[in-house]
């Protein structure tokens, strides 16, 4: 009889991604176990969990508003409901283990597990822990971190470095620039650049490549453009009839994409800077300024310090972005310097090492 794992959390790319490799690991380790995924309902877990082939049940849930309070007034019944939502939930399941990676659902589900005596497993992707993360921490069975020097958050004897999970297709490299290319319909022989602004698009980046699209294709430059949703129309208009632009809100195939990049162009999210770690590519960082403690920003200084990568700080991107993009795609010395620095700081087995530490625990 298989075990039973409930894996909780999403909102964004940074936490779906990893948890979806996490639980491919697991039943890759062993195959008889059942995974429930739970996420937060109108979050992208909800489509892009059953895309991967998982079964997810969605909370009631959502966090707190910082930039409108009277949008809290019913957060304290939100989370009583989702409670409530979590407990029929393991009735039903009846969990052997519960992994949060993140995320508005991540916290009722492993408070419940840790009231029930339900080992539960924490991963936290950035350099930076969440508030959530390390007031469940302290009953946590065992911590996974992205990065090292996380004992400030967490109890020492728990956390276990692992890296963070990066998705299938990145780390392994089996896919030539030529086919990443047919895949976007763009031309062999031209440099391309990849611009990500994280799954819900980044909207100075999307500016800034806006109003510099005639200077990149002045200078030889074909574009990789993943807008976000509230861009996505804008952007196609602008660059209707371009031919060196692929211009969507959403890359399914990130593997093709990663392939296809000379230079890529990225907010800092740990998940990203994980990724191109992996896929060994010349990135130029423009952290996320309101994140959490800034800690898009320790994400990218982490690499720039160690000359692996560049950055352009948000209220700047206007000004130097698309500059910065064409100096270092004629500089290929430059590009060189930077994937030497870059690769030995991918991690391709973090997925492997959370899964059989949780099947080994459990």
């Amino acid at each position: 009889m298989g075990k039973r794992v409930i894996i909780a959390g999403g909102g964004t790319g940074g936490h779906i991604f990893p948890a979806i490799a996490i639980a491919n690991a697991i039943k890759k380790e062993a195959p008889d176990t059942e995974i429930l995924f739970v996420g937060a309902k109108g979050k992208m877990e909800m489509e892009k969990v059953p895309q991967a082939g998982y079964r997810i049940e969605g909370l009631d849930i959502a966090g707190f508003n910082r930039s409108s309070l009277i949008k809290n007034i019913g957060l304290p019944y939100k989370l009583l409901k989702s409670f409530l939502q979590v407990r029929t939930i393991f009735k039903k399941f009846k969990p052997d283990a519960a992994i949060g990676v993140g995320g508005y659902s991540s916290f009722p589900v492993l408070r419940l597990a840790q009231a029930k005596g339900i080992k539960t497993f924490i991963h936290e992707s950035n350099s930076f822990a969440g508030k959530s993360n390390i007031m469940l921490g302290k009953k946590a069975t065992k911590i996974f971190t992205g990065t090292d020097g996380m004992e400030k958050f967490f109890p020492a004897e728990k956390i276990m470095v692992t890296g963070n999970p990066v998705r299938n297709g990145i780390s392994d490299r089996a896919i030539s620039r030529k086919e990443a290319l047919d895949f976007f319909s763009l031309e062999e022989t031209k440099r391309t650049v990849l611009v990500v602004g994280g799954s819900l698009g980044a909207r100075s980046v999307n500016e800034a490549i806006d109003k510099g699209l005639e200077k990149l294709e002045a200078a030889g430059l074909q574009l990789i453009w993943q807008t976000g949703k509230p861009y996505a129309e804008r952007a196609t208009l602008r660059a209707g009839g371009m031919k060196n632009v692929w211009v969507n809100e959403f890359i399914t195939r990130m593997d093709y994409a990663y392939a296809a990049a000379d230079i890529v162009v990225a907010r800092a999210g740990a998940m990203t800077v994980a990724e191109l770690c992996t896929a060994k590519k010349p990135v130029i960082f423009v952290p996320y300024p309101f994140a959490a403690e800034d800690h898009q920003t320790v994400n990218a200084m982490q690499l720039v310090n160690k000359n692996a990568a560049l950055m352009v700080k948000d209220n700047e991107v206007l000004q130097k972005l698309v500059f910065m993009t064409i100096e270092l795609s004629l500089d290929t010395g430059k590009q060189e310097e930077l994937k030497t620095n870059i690769a030995p700081l991918g991690i391709t087995d973090a997925d492997e090492r959370v899964a059989a530490e949780v099947l080994r625990l459990i």
